[in-house]
């Protein structure tokens, strides 16, 4: 059978490889996968879609009055009959609403001024839709407000009926207790008799939180009278203009908003107008983005995603009926949401590419919007492939009983999925049965504590099951190639036997909410860190921060003559390949452009100058000859990590390899063969790493920041214990290879070890008693790494020599990476060679 199976995928993989691009050798001059800010109009021949329809996007400098008129046909004369003309848009982005034909599609632009002046067409623009880019339409704006509801409440429209229905029955709801708890507390607050409330907003905002919830879900009128004493006192001094953080102003939003849609029968016509009149006053700070033309043209605007969009479309939804600024906002809101989402709309992994731990910031945002927007339109935006593979990424990337994958800022912080990850989880549930969501809800059962999401399950009609197995086809493994993440696991089901690997190389650069962690890995079992980034998220910008948890000296990586990644999108990596099977998964990153000098955003550089720190060599700044870095890292089910590096640079550098751990080191050293062990006393087991090259190296570890952590910012009631910091310092070269076996094994195991064939073969090594190993180490060779086990035949090779496989010759495309394994219940052999990002900015040939 193995051999039947072998002849079938082999020639399917020819095919395969025909139509995948040649590997890449080194550093490539693309600048940016990403424009942070936007200067190249979007799509051109060289940016392969994302979705069919695609947004056309200008940069917001190359509009030259107020609006901007589009065109798009699949003939380069436009002619009318054959041409999609927009009207007149005060915004910089048009979406066709309509599938695109396979084949070349061309788009111009000019701009028009409020008084109808036209400028000349723009140069024009050409594209290709091919078979394969999925599609996924919208309805016109039109077709969203002709359908939008005339009568209050209407925030929460689609809650309506299940909210009313499920008033009689209420006090037996799962929640009710904890919901009145909160309520409760709310009410016993006294800001009504605040002489000055708004000093008081951010409070009043969460505690009608408590009351917005309560009132919809029972209709009690003590909660709402509460809420009406509270607004009235508001309303009774005049509008604070002072508070114009984006956060207050939203927290005066939603207070408002909320007792103007649940009470409004309740208010008097004058108190309606004076809400109104105080709303847009608030939101002129940071709720009016829709004729900037920044929102659509940054890659993420944090904030904005976070709440701020959530709060604008709330607004238009509010007045768009009776306001002519409300209904552009809501227009504005609507096509935005098609153009630049979910998750940048150029991410459909599920995954969040700022991380895990800021993705609870947005939960709130990634469920209203497409439960409006669905009950509106009566189209599923849930069928958009970001939701369709969200259900899976929650998992992977952050299991039950487990810390999370490790990426982004304040992913250090929790050691569970929380409450707002796992309510998402539970729209999800409800919403599309997917079977990883309810796993991941009946594992967690943290949903009930999110009160941000409590109306949506008090309201919903629709349920899951209350126990259901993880799918029983669930991969080892994913690939998050728009994100650049590698999710590993060995044992999901079982989290004291699961190996959780996780590897970032991604596309969307360094900064922001992401850290300079190019090619870096995180390693968890049994649920805890065996190997992880360090520091902690305490301050976007102190120098702990910058120097000792953004920086790549923070992450399990390298340094380049102890110089880092700068914090810009230009630092960028990519997963190039990945492969995974029953017995082994493999991916490649190539960080080779992550090494860029020093930052271009202009946040970064104000960060940097407000705390008085430097870019400079001595703090890991600077320009760096690097020309190749890329890692192979493979997890040997179900224990067992291989990393092999290829590093190159066009002069002598000293590569840092770094090594995080929660605890110490035990360094022993046989010549240029180090190996590290660390033991983890709570969870029962020995981690050791071997590490093989032909270069020497200096070994040192140290539990001291580079810069250490605030005390003064520390929370109360949390722990920021020293954690340990490995440095293997090699030689300077021009090239390394570098091979690291890292071997897990639980107390009470039979022990196993690495052998190194020194004096036979010095590239073969012996894993374990079970895997063989070949790596070449000489960097003057062609890279070469093979793996495989004798009795059962699966193999994995990297490199150029033909393989033996089952028995038969296989002949291979020289570079590629090769897995002979069992997939989806067969054996199958998968060639594959890189597959790069796609870029949606300038790309130079």
């Amino acid at each position: 059978m193995k051999k039947q199976a072998i002849r079938q995928w082999a020639l399917i993989l020819v095919l395969v490889l025909t139509t995948m691009p040649a590997t890449l050798a080194q550093k490539t001059n693309l600048e940016r996968v990403h424009e942070n800010v936007r200067v190249t109009p979007y799509p051109q021949q060289d940016n392969p879609l994302y979705l069919n329809p695609s947004p056309l996007i200008v940069p917001a400098q190359m509009r030259k009055a107020e609006f901007l008129q589009f065109q798009l046909s699949q003939n380069q004369a436009f002619p009318a009959e054959k041409t999609i003309q927009s009207k007149p848009l005060p915004w910089c982005m048009f979406n066709p609403h309509t599938v695109l034909k396979n084949g070349t599609w061309y788009w111009r632009f000019r701009s028009v001024s409020k008084d109808k002046k036209a400028t000349e067409w723009s140069e024009t623009y050409h594209f290709n839709v091919t078979e394969d880019v999925p599609q996924f339409v919208t309805p016109t704006f039109d077709t969203f407000f002709k359908n939008l509801p005339k009568a209050y409440p209407r925030m929460y429209c689609f809650l309506n009926k299940g909210l009313e229905k499920g008033k009689a029955t209420i006090a037996t709801h799962p929640e009710y207790k904890e919901m009145k708890r909160r309520a409760d507390g709310a009410m016993n607050n006294s800001y009504e008799t605040n002489p000055q409330p708004y000093k008081a907003m951010a409070k009043i905002a969460l505690d009608f939180n408590f009351l917005h919830t309560i009132y919809r879900a029972t209709g009690e009128k003590q909660y709402a009278d509460k809420m009406l004493a509270v607004i009235r006192a508001l309303l009774a001094v005049p509008h604070d203009m002072t508070l114009n953080n984006d956060f207050i102003c939203g927290d005066i939003l939603d207070t408002f908003l909320q007792v103007y849609d649940a009470c409004h029968d309740q208010l008097t016509d004058a108190e309606r107008k004076e809400i109104e009149k105080r709303v847009f006053a608030s939101a002129k700070y940071h709720h009016k983005q829709h004729r900037n033309g920044g929102v659509e043209n940054h890659i993420f605007d944090n904030h904005y995603w976070q709440r701020t969009f959530r709060e604008m479309l709330q607004l238009g939804v509010m007045f768009g009926d009776t306001r002519d600024d409300a209904k552009e906002i809501l227009e504005y809101c609507y096509e935005l949401w098609t153009a630049r989402a979910p998750a940048s709309a150029f991410n459909h992994d599920g995954e969040w590419h700022n991380g895990q731990g800021y993705f609870n910031a947005n939960t709130k945002t990634l469920w209203y919007v497409p439960a409006l927007l669905s009950y509106v339109t009566k189209t599923d935006f849930l069928q958009h492939p970001f939701y369709k593979n969200l259900g899976r990424a929650l998992v992977y990337a952050f299991p039950p009983r487990s810390k999370s994958a490790g990426f982004g800022d304040g992913n250090e912080k929790e050691n569970a999925p929380q409450r707002q990850r796992v309510a998402l989880a539970d729209y999800l549930a409800r919403e599309l049965q997917d079977p990883y969501a309810i796993w991941y809800c009946n594992e967690t059962k943290a949903a009930t504590g999110d009160f941000d999401s409590r109306l949506q399950r008090i309201g919903s009609l629709k349920s899951y099951p209350a126990s259901a197995p993880l799918p029983a086809d669930a991969p080892k493994a994913l690939w998050m190639q728009d994100t650049g993440e590698l999710l590993a696991h060995s044992n999901l089901n079982r989290y004291r036997e699961n190996t959780f690997l996780s590897f970032r190389s991604s596309p969307f650069g360094s900064g922001s909410h992401t850290l300079a962690d190019q090619n870096g890995f995180n390693l968890h079992y049994r649920g805890v860190p065996v190997y992880r980034s360090t520091g902690y998220y305490l301050h976007f910008n102190d120098p702990h921060n910058l120097l000792s948890y953004r920086h790549t000296r923070a992450h399990n990586t390298i340094l380049v003559d102890g110089i880092g990644q700068p914090f810009t999108t230009r630092a960028y990596g990519k997963i190039v390949r990945m492969l995974s099977g029953k017995n082994i998964s493999y991916a490649c990153g190539d960080a080779s452009n992550a090494y860029c000098g020093l930052t271009d955003y202009p946040m970064w550089k104000k960060n940097f100058k407000s705390v008085k720190v430097e870019e400079s060599v001595a703090n890991g700044f600077g320009e760096t000859p690097l020309k190749k870095y890329r890692r192979h890292i493979l997890l040997l089910h179900p224990n067992i990590v291989v990393i092999y590096d290829e590093l190159e640079a066009e002069k002598p550098v000293r590569w840092d390899w770094l090594l995080h751990s929660p605890v110490q080191f035990k360094l022993d050293e046989n010549g240029k063969d180090k190996t590290l062990t660390t033991y983890y006393p709570e969870k029962k087991f020995t981690s050791t790493a071997y590490m093989f090259s032909n270069s020497d190296c200096t070994l040192s570890q140290t539990d001291k920041f580079f810069s250490a952590p605030d005390p003064k910012k520390m929370r109360k009631g949390r722990s920021y214990p020293n954690q340990w910091h490995m440095t293997a310092a090699y030689e300077k070269s021009t090239a390394n290879r570098i091979l690291t076996v890292i071997l897990l094994l639980p107390d009470g195991s039979k022990p196993y070890t690495v052998i190194h064939d020194k004096n036979g073969t010095p590239n073969d090594f012996i894993l374990a008693g079970k895997w063989k190993l070949r790596a070449q180490l000489d960097p003057k060779q062609p890279a070469e790494l093979l793996i495989r086990d004798p009795k059962s035949g699966v193999l994995f090779s990297l490199g150029n020599k033909n393989l033996r496989i089952e028995g038969e010759d296989y002949k291979r495309t020289p570079g590629t990476s090769v897995l002979f394994d069992e997939m989806d219940g067969k054996w199958t052999i998968h060639e594959m060679s890189d597959i790069e990002p796609r870029p949606t900015g300038k790309v130079t040939k």
